[in-house]
């Protein structure tokens, strides 16, 4: 039995969305254009390579590979060298002449790996 052309095109669709929903952003992406990104949710996948924290709040930057940023969390602080997959919405310290500094992510989710 040969299964009807609506339910191939629905399963296309399901898929098609489930994989677009599963984008990850660069941090590269995000530093060249950071107002594109502002309060917006992203996910990033990296190494931590340096963290502080204090009374289970603090921060960390994740280098992607093609740039570093900071995150900042309330849930404590995963190891340096620790590999993490954090979502989180996207923000900016201090804007002058047009330029945005300081660019952070407010983390709402993390997946931290073991670290090597």
């Amino acid at each position: 039995m040969r299964p009807s052309r609506t339910l191939v095109r629905i399963t296309l669709a399901v898929v098609t969305l489930l994989v677009a929903g599963c984008q990850r952003t660069t941090i590269a992406d995000i530093n060249a254009d950071p107002g594109r990104f502002r309060d917006r949710e992203v996910t990033i996948v990296g190494r931590v390579v340096t963290s502080f924290g204090v009374l289970g709040e603090g921060g960390y930057e994740v280098d992607d590979g093609t740039g570093r940023i900071a995150v900042i969390t309330t849930r404590g602080v995963p190891s340096e060298g620790a590999r993490v997959r954090v979502t989180g919405r996207v923000s900016s310290g201090i804007s002058f002449a047009g330029r945005n500094f300081a660019t952070y992510i407010r983390e709402t989710n993390r997946h931290t790996e073991s670290s090597r």
